[in-house]
């Protein structure tokens, strides 16, 4: 949070209300659902094994990247 308050970044977390019944979709919250299913490709970070934070910060930048450059290099 501290890096977040730095940079100006305001967190907004989306609930579901207490009277909603079945399935609702809830704005923006895909988004994050759908990135965390991407990183999920990479088997190194389906689980936490790292031991030091930097190096898990590294793997998530790769695995994103890699991404990234597949998609540019094929649209």
């Amino acid at each position: 949070m501290d890096k977040a308050a730095f940079l100006d970044f305001t967190v907004e977390i989306i609930r579901r209300s207490d009277t909603a019944k079945g399935f609702e979709i809830l704005p923006r919250r895909w988004v994050v659902e759908r990135t965390f299913g991407w990183m999920v490709r990479w088997r190194r970070l389906v689980k936490d094994y790292e031991k030091r934070i930097d190096v898990a910060e590294a793997m998530i930048h790769i695995a994103m990247g890699s991404l990234m450059l597949r998609r540019n290099a094929h649209p």
